[in-house]
This record gives structure tokens, sequence and C-alpha cells, in this order.
């Protein structure tokens, strides 16, 4: 058995930084020593409100990296020592959704940092199945811990179906937002970001948007009206209800809504003016670790910096006070915030290509 000092969720508001045996990977199980965890909104919301998907005590953190330090006797495709990035959703494999290749609709789903311990400590044990061997990429840690988030990106813009050449708006340049635009805008899409800040349309801009839009400065609709723009897809990401009015307000016939942005409260919709501007609203969760993981991390390196997103490293004591709580209280320092779990104090990430 190993140990490892891991953050370990035992109620709402009760995270401790602990010392946890780790178990040896079962036949289907790989243990990981993990390099580079990234912090969640969903962490927070688990930490600050209570049980949402958490099934405490449980070590938290489901987007990582990190290298395969020991494999069960059933599996097959990875080894020792192999570079590999979190999927984190478990899926059976065998229900209709998961025959149909939708992984992430399975009827058991569940999810590594959740349901079972997970990467916000120095080691982790998870199904060998979540987890996807990114040597070839040739990635740091740091860039590769953004795989998971990258690849809900991927699978939002997936299910919209925008193509290269379409206009596509996305509301909302926080984490998810700004992997969005990005992913958009590498598919070939010309994006418009919308953000409450000029600082954040700046970082649009270098993701890859071609246009930003301060949402205190008028409305979507007039404003798509005076540059002439009829996006095929509009994306909220914010969650906020006024960022779905305003889309829905703004959307043109045949346009496609894509609410990433968990709503907190129920949307009142015109059911009548969507059908008949044949508008379409698109469900969006999680990703398909099949299609989705390889596409992020080739994403990811096809951009040689990701500093402007998560630029600084945290140890793992640090994780409430400067993750987690800033995130709850929606002041997060950074677009995404990752965790060294074997630093002693802060470091700049380091991203690009492996040195």
């Amino acid at each position: 058995m190993i140990r490892t000092t891991a953050a370990v969720l035992h109620g709402v508001g009760d995270l401790r930084i602990e010392a946890r045996t780790v178990p040896p990977p079962g036949p289907e199980e790989v243990l990981i020593r993990v390099a580079t965890c990234g912090v969640c909104g969903s962490d927070a919301i688990e930490v600050g409100r209570g049980r949402v998907l958490a099934d405490p005590p449980v070590t938290l953190g489901h987007e990582f990296a990190g290298t395969v330090e020991e494999v069960g006797a059933a599996v097959r495709d990875l080894a020792v020592g192999d570079v590999v990035v979190s999927g984190a959703g478990i899926a059976c494999g065998t229900c209709r959704p998961c025959r149909a290749g939708r992984t992430n609709l399975c009827s058991t789903y569940r999810t590594v940092g959740f349901h079972r311990d997970g990467a916000l400590a120095g080691y982790v044990v998870v199904p060998a199945s979540t987890v996807y061997d990114a040597s070839h990429a040739g990635l740091t840690w740091d860039t590769l811990a953004l795989a998971q988030p990258m690849a809900i990106a991927v699978h939002a813009v997936r299910r919209s179906g925008l193509r290269a050449g379409d206009q596509a708006v996305v509301v909302g340049v926080g984490g998810i937002g700004a992997f969005i635009t990005h992913a958009a805008a590498a598919l070939g899409a010309e994006v418009l970001a919308v953000a409450r800040t000029p600082d954040k349309i700046e970082l649009a801009r270098g993701l890859g948007a071609a246009r930003g839009f301060v949402s205190g400065e008028g409305s979507l609709q007039a404003h798509l009206t005076e540059i002439g723009w009829e996006p095929a897809v509009f994306f909220e990401t914010s969650g906020s209800s006024a960022g779905l009015a305003s889309i829905v307000d703004a959307a043109g016939r045949g346009s496609t809504i894509v609410p990433v942005g968990i709503q907190r409260e129920p949307a009142t919709l015109n059911l009548g003016a969507l059908s008949l501007a044949e508008r379409s609203i698109i469900g969006t969760v999680a990703h398909v670790f099949a299609s989705d993981i390889p596409e992020a991390v080739r994403i990811l390196a096809d951009r040689a910096d990701w500093t402007d997103v998560a630029r600084t490293v945290l140890p793992l004591h640090e994780v409430a006070d400067r993750a987690l709580t800033p995130l709850l209280e929606g002041q997060a320092l950074q677009v995404k915030t990752l965790v060294d779990p074997w630093a002693v104090t802060s470091r700049p990430a380091v991203h690009g290509r492996a040195r």
C-alpha cells in the first residue's frame, strides 16, 4: 500500500489535507503518479454547497496528467512509464448509450474524483479505461492537465454541428467558455466572444476569437445586426439566465443554441417561436472519451503556450484558499487553476513541448 497526501472532501465546507492509503490497482486498473491536476467549478460546488455528485469522504480531482506506475493484470493498452491524461468518466460499456458510442450518457456513469478517489493527491488508482496514453504528444504536464476540460469543449462543439466557415457566438469566457472559444476557432469557425470585461475579451482574442463584445455595452441582438453577423451556433457557457435570454433574443432562423453552463433556475422559452424559426436547442454533457480526449490533446499541441489560461500552479495545501473558495465566489484567480501535489510552494506553469 502507498501512502499519499490528498485533498479529501468529508462534507460541506470540510476539505482536509490528509494522508490516505492508495490501494494496489485491480486487474483493470492502473496506479498513476499525479504530476498536475486541474481544479474545476464542480469541485468548488461540492465543497461549498454539498452533495451534487460527490460521495464523501472522497479525494477530489478529475482533470489530471501523470505517469503510469503500475498496471493491473488485465490491462493491455498501457504500460509502466506511459504519460497519461484523465477522462475521468467511468462507463459500463454495455448499456444502450454505451453501445451507441455515447459513453457520457452511460446509465451507471460515475466520475473519478467524485464517486471514487481522484487526483488531488500524489498517487491515484483509476480504471484503465478512463486514461489516455498521451506519450506521443510530447507536451508538458501542465498543458496535458488541460485535456479533460478541453475535451468537454470539443464535445460541445461536436454536438452543435458547427462547421468551418460558420459564425458562432460564445457567451461567457470563463473556464469552459475559453476552451470552447478555442475549439470552435480551431475548427475554422469565426467566433464572437461575449464577456463582462475587456480583459476577458482580450483573452478570447488570444484564443482565436475574431471579435469581442462586452455584455454591458448594449444588447447582443443589436450588436449582431450592427456588424452584419448571422451566427449558426450560440454557446451559453456562463449558466446565467441573462446570458441565455440574450441568446434566445439574438438567435436567428435555423440557428442552434447550446446551453453548456448549467442553468440554476428553470428557463421560460417561447417554444412556438423556436419551432416557427426552426431553431434547435442542443444539450451537451461531459465528453465521449474515445473521440473527444484524443482531439483535445491534438488541439492543445497545436498552440505553443497556454499561460494565458493557466499561469500559476499551486501546492496542494493552498487548494482551498486559492482555488476552490475563489471559484465558488466567482472570483477565480485564473481561467484554469492547476495543482502540483508534489510542490511545496506555488510555481509558474510550464506549457508547450516537454523538455
